[in-house]
Parts: structure tokens; sequence; C-alpha cells
């Protein structure tokens, strides 16, 4: 019997050695820090813990990188100290450029990917080019938000086997738990910009695909420095505005503004912002979309610093599923136009509770109210309630609140894993909307659930959704109501054994959806394949079949897509799209007409500090029935930057407008230290094809500066 128990737990052990185990990490500890300077020259590094063996997952799984990779970790009291040698046989074929912060997307480039919790929720995540020029983000509930930007350093140098990175993350510029040890999570990546693969430590697992929130490998530190955080934010804008009017330019702004933000930490893992009379203004107009003949208004992201910080907190589960969902967001924090005053909440209570709350005063004209210069108050409010592995379950309210209407919605969402690829999430979500104070509320409904599975070989989904007509969102950004659907996705994935081919995806679609106010059905089926070529090249090719129903009839929608996109050597850049379409023309009479669409992007770098950019679109609509062009519109947008080192570039732009007859010029001289401590100086002009004649303005060939900008701005940050 004995022996059979000693046979027994000797087997037992045996079986489980077999298995790899998730030893943490456990990063070196100094006293002195290294100078990050990009050489590793530093002690430090000779001493410190490392890993390698980094595997792809790009454009495939589990394959050695063509370059060995090591990665080196140590940390002090209050900083986390991360280095990179990539070793290259080519290192003249290294694409590196030096550049603004967050545009090097295209370049090869490091990544520390940095779940500070260890808790599967959400991650930090610190990108590095071969110069040591940054780019950062968060990730959360499957999105990933290039928005934010974070205070930490960084340097690179090239040498003749590669290059070499050094990073330094204060503990004060992320959240962690405040126990001891910390324990974090960690997922490092290496990108081979002219190979197009992704490789990774640790690997990560076929069967999971791309959950990378449960393949970190944890990482403990002990004695760090639990910080009560304080910054302080002043802020000086000025604009100076001309317009002309009445036949001739005349003063239009002249707008000196100070703010103050300011931030708190609570705990290591809690944060409150605030900030009084503040500037949001940006620093570059949007890039022009095609704005004419739509269902439902642009999207444009948002880029004002204050709502950045914990934005991924309000991501909310089954939203933004696919292209054809008609729900981007529950929080679209652009919907705050001009707040007086502003306060938000983010971090972690307890070891499983995550919080974001937000509250805006808007000084707004507001479409609920016929007060002018109304306050619209914005309280926002997000709970997460961590389960096991990345699943959770949340909680979510938003208002809008004036004298005399109201919005209000509320709701639960969730996301659970039910084995490594797969996962469900869902939503039901409710809504109350007033224009008038003794008015009736419209009530509305959102309900939504998701099961998704994505693995090497297959990527599937299906779900469903209900949008009732009464659903109103003030907060969010929502293109369509009063919608009932179900749909269906299947991707399987090949990789063949040819020399210049690595990976072909076949994409099918289908989605019913209801009209509930019409009462008619409508359709999205189509059938793609993605096709990734050696190299970083790829096609995607597009066949749809669609009908939409707009005003009680039912139009065709469909029609074929095609995407090529290219890098050509160090210094070229490639895509376009071309689309024929179905379309509608929405109007009071709607009828059916046909569209072709064209985007061209291209990025051409003469040198490493010269860049421009040339991005060309095209629309245009046709009448089926008569053949008659309705429009033609293309905006044609050229931008050319130096960047003089990885603080300072100039900035050129110029877009012409072919449909409103419209040249927009801009120039901007930006400074940027860390993130909260810059200067921007920028000019811009505005000419239309206009002439001032017999008391109005009337159309003209020659163009007419109708609208002149100068604009200054700086700030300095300081951090106790």
């Amino acid at each position: 019997m004995k022996r059979s128990i000693i046979t027994l737990i000797l087997t037992v052990l045996t079986i489980i050695s077999l298995f790899p185990q998730s030893d943490p990490l456990k990063p070196l500890k100094t006293d002195i820090p290294p100078e990050i300077d990009g050489l590793l020259n530093d002690r430090l590094w000779g001493i410190a813990p490392s890993v390698s063996g980094f595997k792809s997952f790009i454009p495939d799984f589990g394959k050695d990188l063509d370059f060995k990779t090591v990665v080196y970790m140590a940390y002090d009291e209050e900083n986390l100290y991360f280095a990179y040698r990539c070793f290259d046989d080519e290192p003249d074929k290294i694409k590196a450029s030096v550049n603004s912060r967050d545009n090097i997307l295209h370049d090869d480039w490091v990544c520390i990917n940095l779940d500070s919790f260890n808790d599967q929720q959400s991650l930090y995540a610190f990108y590095i080019n071969p110069h040591g020029i940054q780019m950062d983000s968060r990730f959360a509930g499957g999105l990933e938000d290039n928005s934010v930007d974070f205070v930490w350093y960084s340097a690179g140098a090239l040498f003749d086997k590669g290059y070499t990175i050094e990073v330094q993350i204060p503990l004060k510029s992320i959240r962690f738990s405040n126990r001891e040890p910390v324990e974090m999570a960690v997922f490092f990546e290496r990108k081979i910009s002219r190979q197009a693969t992704q490789g990774s430590y640790p690997p990560m697992d076929p069967a999971k695909g791309f959950a990378f929130l449960t393949q970190m490998k944890p990482m403990i530190y002990n004695d760090v420095k639990h910080y009560s955080l304080f910054e302080i934010l002043p802020a000086f804008t000025y604009l100076y505005r001309n317009r002309h009017t009445e036949g001739e330019m005349g003063n239009d702004e002249r707008l000196p503004k100070f703010s103050l933000t300011t931030k708190y930490g609570i705990t290591s893992q809690l944060i409150l912002d605030g900030t009084l009379n503040p500037d949001f203004s940006q620093v570059e107009a949007d890039a022009g979309q095609v704005d004419i003949n739509l269902r439902y208004k642009v999207y444009y992201p948002e880029k004002r610093p204050f709502f950045l910080e914990g934005h991924d907190n309000f991501n909310f589960a089954a939203t933004q599923a696919d292209e054809h969902d008609p729900v981007n967001t529950l929080v679209h924090t652009r919907s705050i136009v001009n707040p007086y005053a502003g306060v938000k909440l983010t971090g972690k209570a307890g070891e499983r509770i995550t919080l974001a709350a937000l509250y805006a005063a808007d000084r707004v004209n507001s479409e609920f109210d016929t007060v002018d210069n109304s306050i619209a108050h914005f309280p926002v409010l997000r709970m997460k309630y961590r389960l096991s592995d990345d699943s959770f379950l949340g909680a979510i309210y938003t208002g809008r609140e004036l004298d005399t209407a109201h919005n209000r919605l509320g709701g639960l969402d969730g996301l659970l894993r039910v084995s490594k690829g797969s996962t469900i999430q869902y939503n039901a979500v409710l809504s109350s909307e007033s224009y008038k104070r003794d008015d009736e509320p419209q009530k509305g409904y959102m309900l939504a659930a998701e099961y998704g599975h994505d693995s090497r070989q297959l990527s599937y989904s299906f779900g469903g959704k209900s949008i009732s007509t009464g659903f109103a969102a003030a907060t969010g950004y929502v293109k369509r109501k009063g919608i009932n659907y179900f749909k269906g996705l299947f991707k399987p994935k090949f990789y063949p054994e040819i020399k210049f081919i690595r990976r072909i995806d076949l994409e099918l679609f289908s989605r019913q959806a209801y009209d509930i106010e019409y009462k008619l059905w409508e359709t999205v089926d189509y059938l793609a394949s993605w096709i990734y070529f050696s190299g970083s090249t790829f096609i995607k090719l597009k066949a749809e079949y669609a009908t939409e129903i707009f005003r009680a009839e039912r139009f065709n929608t469909g029609g074929f897509h095609a995407l090529v996109s290219t890098q050509i050597g160090k210094k070229v850049n490639l895509a376009c799209l071309y689309q024929r379409l179905g379309s509608i023309y929405y109007s009071a009479e709607p009828y059916q007409g046909i569209s072709d669409n064209l985007v061209f992007m291209g990025a051409y770098k003469p040198s490493d500090k010269l860049h421009l950019d040339l991005t060309f679109r095209y629309s245009d609509f046709s009448d089926v029935s008569t053949a008659e062009q309705v429009y033609d519109y293309f905006i044609l947008r050229g931008e050319i930057t130096y960047q003089m080192n990885k603080y300072f570039f100039l900035r050129t732009i110029t877009e012409y407008n072919s449909y409103r007859d419209q040249l927009l010029t801009d120039f901007l001289a930006s400074f940027t230290w860390v993130p909260g401590t810059v200067v921007y100086l920028g000019y811009g002009s505005l000419y239309e094809k206009l002439r001032w004649e017999d008391g109005r303005y009337i159309r003209d060939e020659r163009f007419l500066e109708t609208t002149t900008g100068f604009f200054f701005k700086c700030s300095y940050l300081y951090r106790f």
C-alpha cells in the first residue's frame, strides 16, 4: 500500500514537471539607477535577470524569430527599469525614424505590456523604436486606446549587430496595488517591420489566440514606494482669430485663457483629477472627412488630455463589436463641448473592484433646451468587478442634465471566459430622455450578447442585439436605433507552404436585421479574403450583398471592396482602399444610387527627420434611375513634418476640400518635454472661392482668405 502511494505521488510529480511552470519574474532591485542613454553599458545590466526565447504570433504562432531578443529587468523604490538588446543580421534594414511621439507604428519597435495589478483586466503598453521614440496606450475590453500619454523615459541606440533600448517607468505614472509585495504581469513584444513579424515573451498559446491579458508573465517587486501622488498642471492658451465679414477682414476672437488641472493620488491605485476653467483646445484641426449624405454624424476621436487617463474604463462589453455595430460607445467625451470645470476619479477600490467617475459642467447651447448659454451637467459612473481570468461584471450610469431636459442611461455588462480562446460578452441597458420638464420621459433599452472564439486556425462568433426606437445615449455615439439583429462570423486561417504567401484568411459574415419602426428585414452578407505576402504586403478582397431600410424602403448597399497595403524599403508606406457600393441618398424622398469611394494614404521618409504624408479621399454618388451624377467629393491633405529631435518638430498641413471649395493651411511648432510640459505655436488660414459683391458673398474662381488664426499654448507639469 505504501509503495503504491509513493508510486502515485512520483507519477503525479512527474506529470506536473512536464508542464511549463509559471514562476514569477523577479527583477533586480538596485540603489544605483542606470543612465537612460540606450547604450546598456551600466554595470546593472550585466547582473540583472533577463529573458529571451521570443516566439512569433504574427503572422503565425510559435515560430522562432530570425533574430535573437534579450530583455533585462530591474527597479528601485520609485522606478521600473527595462532594457532590450535586439540583434539583427541586417542592421542597415532596420526601420527607425526620429519622429514625434505616437508616430512609430510602421517602424521596428519593442513594447513592454504591463498589467500593473496582475488582474487580467487591462494593461499599459509602452512602445519604443530604435531611436528611443515613444508610443503608449491602454488596452482593456479587447480595445487599444492610443490617445493616452504617460510620463516615462526611454533611449535607443543602433549598433553593428542590431539596436538597444533602455526604459525608465516612474511608479508615479502608473496605478498599482497597495499590497506588499507588489505583483504585476508583463508581456514583452518585438516587431521586425520589414518582415511584418511580431514576437513575444512569454510565447502566446495558439489555442488562446490574441487573448493577451490571460497570457502574461507574473512579476514580483519588493519594497517599492507606495506614494501619494500630487500634480499641478497650469496652462495658458491664447487664440487670436480674424474673420472676413461684410467684405473685409476683422477681429473675431481674442481669447487669452488660464487653466489649472490637478491630480491627487488618494492611494497608489486610486487617483482624483480636477480641473478649473479647463483648456480643452486641440493644437491641430481634425483631418477632413466626407461629411455629406450621411445617416449619422461623423465620428471624431477624443484628443483632449483631461479625458484620456482612465478612459479605457468606460469601454462597454458587446459594443463596437464589428464595423456594422450601431453602438460605438456609451461614453464619447467629445459630446462635452466647452466645460467650466471637471472632476474625475479612476482606479481600484480593493482587489477586485475598478471604479471610474467623471463629472463636467458644460457651457453649451443644448439641442434639448431653448435657453441660450444653459449648463449641461454630465455625470458618468462606471464600476467593474473582476471574476476569474479576464472575466468581469460591470455597471454604468451616464447622464446629461439640463434645467428643463435630461438624458439618463444605466445598465449592466460583462465578459465571461468560458475556455482558453472563447468568451461571452453581454449587456443590458435602459435609457430615459425628456425634452421638457413636464413631458413624460421617452424610455428605451439595448440588449446584446455575443459568443466569440479565437485561435490560430479558426475565429468565429455569433450573437445578437436589440435596440429599441426610444433608446438614447446623449453621452455616447450611437449610429442607429430601432433595430434587432442576429449575426455570425466564420473565419478559418490557412498557412500555405508557399514562399511568397505566409497566411490566407477567409471571412464569411452574415447579419440579418429587423427594422422595428418599418417592420422590414435587411441583410449584410459578405465573403472576404485576406492574403498576407512575405515582407509587409497584404491584400483584402471583399464581395458583399447588403440591403438597408430607410424611410420604409429597402435599398441595395452591397458591392465590392479592395484593400492593398505595402511597405517599400525603409522609406515608403502605401495603402489604398477602393469600394464600389450601392448607396442611398438620405433625404425626405430617398432614392437608390451607386457610389465609388477611394482612400489613398502614402508616407515617404527621405531621411530620419523629414516625413511627408499624403491622404486622398474621394466619394461620389450617382442616381441609378437616370445615371446622373449627383455629387463628387474629394479631400486632398498633405503634411510635411521636420522632427529636429524627439522633443521638437515643425509641421505644415495643406488640405483642399473640393466639394466646399475650401483650402486650409496650418503651421505648427511643437515642443514636448514630457506629456504636460509643452509649448505649441500655430498659425492657420482658411481660403474659400468667394468674393464680396453687392452686399453679399458669391461664388468665384479665385480663393479669398476668409479666416486666419494664431494659436499659442504652454503648460508645465509639476509633480510632487
